[in-house]
């Protein structure tokens, strides 16, 4: 970990800031490395930092009757995670996986309500993404109850590339079984589907998107209607 005082945000919210608001806020970050499946929070855990991921994923995972969990949104440089400190609430709502291996930065509770109290502009954007996110969760919702598997891994997959910046990433079946809340027989399946309709590559872990465009017609329309939502309130 390092100080972050020389180096640029490639975090949205951050980047989204004055120049004097996300210069004084980056001098009190700290850059760490987070690590594939690293769990930051657990659901009820107290919240004594937060993250702006640069290159990194976080995904939010509820429990389900103490045995099973459930994705309900995913965070990478276009968010953070921590939002319930804007509502004054200092409780992790959701748990906090890693999903995507990579660098963010991190800041303590008590330096971000001071930044929070400082800066009208960082308030007013974490508001825009808190309503952002709410949006996500309801839209995620609907999808697991009412589409099938093979259309939802194509827009988790989707989400995944837009916030990986990258066409290839890792993650293996056991992992998108417990993201998805399926069994991994089901994530089989739908991956070979979508494999053999030549739209991904899939090997020891390693996804590969090969054709965008097939894969947003594969997806359901919750992937778009998520994009269009933060399209127009971020931009």
């Amino acid at each position: 970990m390092s100080s972050v005082s020389v180096v640029v945000s490639t975090n949205h919210l951050l980047a989204a800031l004055p120049r004097n608001d996300h210069k004084r806020l980056l001098a009190s970050c700290v850059e760490t490395e987070l690590a594939f499946a690293e769990v930051l929070y657990r659901a009820g855990d107290l919240i004594s930092h937060i993250y702006f991921p640069t290159k990194s994923i976080i995904s939010l995972v509820t429990p389900i009757d103490g045995n099973h969990n459930l994705e309900v949104g995913l965070i990478g440089h276009e968010g953070m995670f921590g939002l319930p400190l804007i509502l004054a609430v200092n409780v992790a709502s959701f748990s906090a996986v890693v999903q995507g291996a990579g660098q963010a930065l991190r800041l303590s509770t008590p330096e971000f309500l001071c930044e929070l109290e400082k800066s009208t502009a960082l308030k007013q954007e974490l508001k825009r993404y808190l309503y952002v996110v709410m949006s996500q969760i309801a839209q995620t919702a609907g999808c697991n109850r009412f589409h099938v598997v093979e259309a939802r891994l194509a827009r988790w997959l989707l989400m995944t590339q837009d916030r990986a910046q990258s066409d290839q990433f890792h993650v293996t079946h056991v992992f998108l079984a417990y993201m998805l809340g399926v069994r991994r027989v089901g994530i089989t399946k739908a991956a070979n589907s979508l494999q053999n309709k030549e739209l991904i590559s899939y090997k020891r872990g390693e996804i590969k998107i090969l054709n965008r465009t097939g894969l947003e017609e594969a997806s359901c329309e919750c992937y778009r209607t998520e994009k269009a939502i933060y399209d127009r309130i971020l931009g």
